[in-house]
C-alpha cells in the first residue's frame, strides 16, 4: 500500500486533498494532521511515500523542517503547499530536496501529476544497485548534510562540471575530494587551483603553462594545471575570481578540452573533468556582467549547497567528538572528556568560519588544557569567550535586578585581550560599512579604505569575511 501523508493545518485542505487522491488513485492510502510537530512525529514512526507539506504552520515553518522530513524513516519526497508562494520560498525548498513547490489553490491535475511522477521516480530509485559513498573526512548526521552527500553520490556517478557554493569553512573542498574519490576518475590526479591566490598577470601560464622565452623570465618549457590533471579531476576553488579577461578562453577549454600554452604554438588536450567552487553569488554577478552567463552555465551542470554550521547545530558535537580523538591523538595526549557548562557554549557559538574555525578552536582549546583530562569553557580560545560573554551582557535587560553575573565575571579575559578584541569588532565593522557602500568593488573598497589590496585581503582572511555578491 502506497502512503501518502498530509501536514496541513487547514482541514479543509486536507480533506480535499485526501478525496482527490482517493478518487483518482484509490489504492493509495492517506494520513494528515494539522500541525508540524505531529508531522514529524508520523514520518519518524511510519514509512511515507510522499508527504504533502503546508509552510506556514501553527507551530512552524514547514520549509525549516523539510530537510528533516525528507530524511525520516521512509525518505519520502516532499512536495510543498503553500498559500503564499514566492521565488525565494520556491528556491529554497528546491535547494532542501522538495519534490515539486504547488501554490494553493490548485487543480486537480496540478496535485495529481507531481504526485504520480514522485511515485515513478520512488519506484525506479528502488530497483538501483545500493552505492557505498566515500565520504572521508565529511562528518555530520544533520538531514541537511545527508541531502548534499546524495547529491555527491548523483554527480559522481557522470563526467559533467559540478559547482559547488557555501560559505568560507564549510568544506567545500572535502565534496569535491569526495566527488573524485567516488567517480571513475578517483585513480587520477585531484588538481587543486586556488584561483583566489593566482596573480593576474600569470594565472594563463599557471592554467595553460607557457613556453620558454613566452615572456620575461620563462627560461624554459612548463606544464600548466589544466594538463597535469588530464584523467583525473580539475577543482577551481574560488572560481568568482576568475578574471573576466580569461573566462572567454576557459570557457572553449572546457568545451573542447584543447588549449595552447602561452607562447606556445601547438595545442593540447587535456581529459579533465571540472568541479568548482564559490563563496559568491555567480548569478548576481553574472547579471552585474562580473562572470560570463555561457561560463556559469556550463560550470553548474550539478550544484550542491553546503549549508553553514549555525543551521546544522547537531553536526557541531559530531565534528567536536571526530576532531578532538584526532587532536589528541596527533599531540600523543589522552582523550579528552567535554564539561557540560563546554558542550553548552560551543553550541551557543553560531562559528561564523564553520567548521574551518571549529576545528581550529578544538586545537587551541585541546593544546591549551594540555594534559587536563577535561575540557572547560576556560580553555576554549579567548575571541569566542569574549563573543559569549559580551552576548550575556547583550541578552539581560539593564533594568532587571536579578541579573546573575557571576559566569560574566568568571569567563572575562584580561584587559589587554578584551581591547584587542575590541579593536577586531571595530575593524570588522568598519569593514561592514565599507561593504554596504561599495559592494564588490575591490577598486573602491581600497581607495576608500586606504589599504593595498594584499592587506584588504588579509584583514577579510582574519575576520573570516568575503566581499559581498
Amino acid at each position: 500500500m502506497t502512503e501518502i501523508l498530509i501536514i496541513d493545518d487547514d482541514p479543509f485542505v486536507c480533506e480535499s486533498i485526501e478525496q482527490v487522491i482517493q478518487e483518482e488513485l484509490p489504492e493509495y492510502h492517506v494520513h494528515y494532521c494539522h500541525t508540524l510537530a505531529d508531522g514529524l512525529k508520523k514520518a519518524e514512526s511510519e514509512p511515507y511515500d510522499v508527504v504533502f507539506l503546508d509552510v506556514l504552520l501553527p507551530d512552524g515553518n514547514g520549509l525549516e523542517a523539510l530537510p528533516q522530513i525528507t530524511n525520516s524513516l521512509g525518505s519520502p519526497e516532499v512536495i510543498i503547499i503553500t498559500g503564499k508562494g514566492d521565488a525565494n520560498g520556491a528556491e529554497l525548498a528546491i535547494k532542501s530536496g522538495a519534490w515539486d513547490y504547488l501554490t494553493k489553490p490548485f487543480t486537480i491535475d496540478s496535485l495529481k501529476l507531481p504526485l504520480i511522477r514522485a511515485l515513478d521516480y520512488r519506484k525506479e530509485k528502488k530497483r538501483k544497485p545500493t552505492f557505498f559513498l566515500n565520504r572521508e573526512n565529511i562528518i555530520g548526521i544533520s538531514p541537511s548534510i545527508k541531502i548534499c552527500l546524495e547529491k555527491v553520490a548523483h554527480s559522481a556517478a557522470s563526467d559533467a562540471s559540478v559547482l559547488i557554493t557555501g560559505e568560507t569553512g564549510t568544506g567545500k573542498e572535502l565534496f569535491a575530494r569526495a566527488i573524485h574519490d567516488n567517480s571513475s576518475r578517483k585513480n587520477g590526479p585531484f588538481v587543486v587551483v586556488d584561483c583566489a591566490a593566482l596573480p593576474e598577470t600569470l594565472v594563463e601560464s599557471v592554467l595553460f603553462g607557457h613556453a620558454k622565452g613566452a615572456f620575461t623570465g620563462a627560461d624554459r618549457n612548463k606544464t600548466g594545471l589544466i594538463f597535469q590533471a588530464h584523467g583525473g579531476t580539475l577543482f577551481l576553488d574560488e572560481i568568482g575570481e576568475l578574471p573576466l579577461s580569461l573566462q572567454k578562453s576557459f570557457l572553449r577549454v572546457l568545451q573542447e578540452h584543447r588549449f595552447r600554452p602561452v607562447g606556445g604554438k601547438q595545442e593540447q588536450y587535456s581529459d579533465f573533468r571540472l568541479v568548482a567552487a564559490t563563496l559568491r553569488n555567480l548569478d548576481q554577478m553574472s547579471e552585474k556582467e562580473e562572470f560570463r552567463q555561457d561560463l556559469l552555465f556550463r560550470v553548474r551542470s550539478f550544484s550542491i549547497h553546503i549549508p553553514p554550521l549555525r543551521e546544522r547545530p547537531e553536526d557541531i558535537k559530531e565534528l567536536t567528538s571526530h576532531y578532538l580523538g584526532k587532536l589528541c591523538d596527533r599531540y600523543k595526549m589522552g582523550i579528552k572528556g567535554c564539561s557540560s557548562g563546554f558542550l553548552e557554549d560551543i553550541s551557543t557559538y553560531t562559528w561564523p568560519g564553520n567548521a574551518r574555525e571549529l576545528i581550529n578552536a578544538l586545537e587551541t582549546t585541546v593544546t591549551s588544557a594540555s594534559y587536563e583530562e577535561t575540557l572547560y569553557s576556560k580553555h576554549l580560545p579567548d575571541e569566542i569567550r569574549i563573543h559569549l560573554a559580551r552576548n550575556s551582557f547583550e541578552s539581560v535587560e539593564p533594568d532587571k535586578k536579578n541579573v546573575n553575573y557571576t559566569k560574566i565575571d568568571r569567563e572575562l579575559p584580561s584587559i589587554k585581550k578584551f581591547r584587542k578584541a575590541a579593536a577586531d569588532e571595530a575593524e570588522k565593522t568598519y569593514l561592514k560599512y565599507l561593504f554596504e557602500k561599495v559592494g564588490n568593488d575591490l577598486k573602491s573598497a581600497c581607495s576608500i579604505s586606504g589599504l593595498s589590496r594584499s592587506r584588504f585581503y588579509e584583514m577579510l582572511k582574519k575576520h573570516k569575511m568575503s566581499l559581498p555578491g
